[in-house]
């Protein structure tokens, strides 16, 4: 990857998190994902990210070594309590409360922890006993960081696949799969009870993969195109549509005081021969959009007030998961450091990229984000977080194409 092209992806996310609004700039996490033998310390990762100014992470664990590394940065962690924890919890709430003790407790407040995840994608995947578990683990999480006086500070919900709906579209017609129902039901209870918001693990990717004939690739990677109409709304977006109809599936059981937070999205830059659209084109198109529209603090057709919340997943490609190619290749950085594919900041809607997530970034031997080969340096050394301070968003594209145009 060249020099322009590694400063095009480093500048874009610098505009969204130096330039922006406080209210964007809370909007945008990453995922922080560990399955990877070839991943750099945490330490290092902590000042990749702090280089980029990313100041929201999730994690799918509780790692010590990750919450120490950030400790004292500002930056905000959601941290993870794994599906074989739920069990335990639910019938024994001094197995939630040892759980806080041991992976919240000793890091607050050096390091912002906000929010607990209790359990991934657990409902809909017909293990009855563990969905029965999940309200009651969820309770005890709480329970246990109220006893801490924490409960104001540190949010607790669970993630889920956006497959929980039985009905998706049009997005008004959103309803929860009827086996999920009885669970659903005290979960929303809850995150009213608490104030913690529904998470949802939403990826277009799947839905254009299993019907590249019927689903518009425009319409998934944020393109211009038609839309689609739904009543008096129309979304130009799958992302949008699935956000509101879990809002119309909350509202079909009694609630419209419970927020949607995407905690997992992305696209993966490379896949297996029958993994329609996964190229690093498509990556670049899908991520570089959705980073603008967070940037401007859009929200969607049904809640245009209510800026989109969205963790991008992820942060590393990592080789170790399991599963098809896509699974290992949906990170913005190779593990060295630099990134995958380029981002066209200048062309929003254009899907343009380069690379193809072959590893073009293997010339760079260590992780070190602040060499004088580091996009992230490069960028600090043109005065970019300054010079651009006080632009809006929608002012910041084309002066990015501008400077790397010089």
């Amino acid at each position: 990857m060249t020099r322009p092209a590694m400063l095009m992806l480093g500048l874009l996310l610098l505009s969204l998190f130096s330039v922006g609004t406080v209210s964007a700039q809370q909007k945008f996490g990453i995922n922080y994902g560990q399955i990877a033998n070839n991943l750099p310390d945490p330490t290092q990762v902590s000042g990749l990210l702090r280089s980029m100014n990313v100041n929201r992470v999730k994690l799918y664990d509780a790692d010590p070594k990750v919450l120490t590394a950030f400790a004292n940065t500002g930056v905000e962690f959601i941290i993870s309590v794994g599906n074989e924890n739920l069990q335990t919890m639910a019938a024994s709430p001094g197995a939630a409360r040892q759980w806080v003790a041991q992976h919240v407790q000793p890091f607050i407040p050096a390091t912002r922890i906000t929010g607990i995840i209790v359990g991934n994608e657990v409902l809909g995947n017909n293990d009855t006993a563990m969905a029965a578990s999940l309200v009651p683990a969820m309770q005890a999480v709480y329970d246990a960081l109220a006893a801490l006086g924490l409960s104001g500070r540190v949010t607790v919900s669970s993630a889920h696949s956006v497959n929980v709906l039985g009905s998706s579209f049009p997005p008004s017609s959103g309803a929860f799969q009827e086996g999920v129902a009885q669970y659903v039901r005290p979960l929303l209870d809850f995150h009213s009870k608490t104030g913690s918001p529904f998470l949802i693990n939403a990826y277009p990717f799947f839905a254009y993969k299993g019907s590249p004939g019927s689903v518009s690739l425009p319409y998934v990677l944020f393109q211009p195109n038609a839309g689609v109409r739904d009543g008096g709304l129309v979304y130009d977006n799958m992302l949008y549509a699935q956000i509101d109809a879990v809002y119309a599936a909350m509202k079909a059981m009694g609630h419209t005081d419970i927020g949607v937070r995407v905690s997992e999205t992305g696209w993966p830059s490379k896949g297996d021969e029958d993994e329609v659209g996964a190229t690093a084109q498509n990556a670049a198109a899908y991520n570089g959009n959705l980073m603008q529209r967070i940037a401007m603090g859009q929200g969607t057709p049904l809640k245009p007030s209510v800026p989109i919340d969205v963790f991008v997943f992820a942060l590393f490609n990592e080789n170790m998961k399991p599963g098809p190619a896509s699974e290992r290749n949906y990170g913005l950085f190779y593990p060295n450091g630099s990134p995958v594919y380029a981002i066209n900041a200048g062309t929003a809607g254009s899907g343009s990229g380069s690379g193809d997530g072959s590893g073009g970034g293997s010339s760079v031997g260590r992780f070190d984000p602040y060499s004088s080969q580091s996009m992230f340096s490069a960028a600090s050394r043109l005065g970019v977080r300054r010079r651009l301070s006080s632009l809006t968003p929608l002012l910041v594209l084309p002066v990015l194409s501008a400077l790397l145009a010089c």
